[in-house]
């Protein structure tokens, strides 16, 4: 029996080389895999809004984002503002304002 060279198993030196080939892409999905986890540790604690897919808001996020938009135009005034979002049970600044939903273009 021939003696073994160094990294030459019993299954021969290819055996390292297509082990090896794996860690680009091993690499690559442990990196995706830490970003999915992240985006969902963030979206757990309220800081990374999901986007809704329906695309319909409820009335009481229309008002929220009506009321905001009338405050940045300068036609309400701040106590104004902030009495009618306390009417809402909204506290600006700690939730976020909802967004428009996004027309979609067909033609």
């Amino acid at each position: 029996m021939p003696p073994h060279r160094p990294f030459e198993g019993v299954h021969g030196p290819h055996e390292l080389e297509s082990s090896l080939s794996m860690l680009p892409f091993l690499g690559s999905m442990l990196l995706l895999l830490l970003l999915v986890l992240a985006a969902l540790y963030l979206w757990h604690q309220g800081k990374l809004p999901w986007p809704k897919l329906g695309g319909h808001r409820s009335p009481e996020e229309e008002a929220k984002g009506i009321l905001a938009e009338r405050f940045a135009r300068g036609d309400i005034s701040s106590d104004e503002f902030l009495e009618r979002s306390s009417i809402l049970n909204w506290t600006p600044g700690v939730d976020p304002v909802p967004a428009k939903p996004r027309k979609s273009r067909r033609s």
